[in-house]
C-alpha cells in the first residue's frame, strides 16, 4: 500500500473534521479550509491508487 493512501485517508478525516467544527461554529473559512483538505486528500489518494496499480502491473 502506497504511502499517499495512507496520507490522503488522513487528510480526508482531518478536513471532514475541520468542516464540521466550521459548520456548528458558523466559522465559513474553517469550513472551507476543510472542504479543500478533503479535496487535497482525494487526489492524494488517487495519486497512490495509480502507483500501486503501476506497481502491481510490474510484479505480476
Amino acid at each position: 500500500m502506497d504511502k499517499n493512501r495512507i496520507e490522503g485517508a488522513a487528510k480526508q478525516a482531518k478536513g471532514a473534521v475541520k468542516e464540521a467544527v466550521g459548520k456548528v461554529t458558523g466559522d465559513h473559512s474553517t469550513q472551507a479550509e476543510g472542504k479543500a483538505d478533503k479535496t487535497e486528500g482525494k487526489a492524494q489518494g488517487a495519486v497512490g491508487n495509480a502507483k500501486d496499480a503501476v506497481r502491481d502491473t510490474f510484479r505480476s
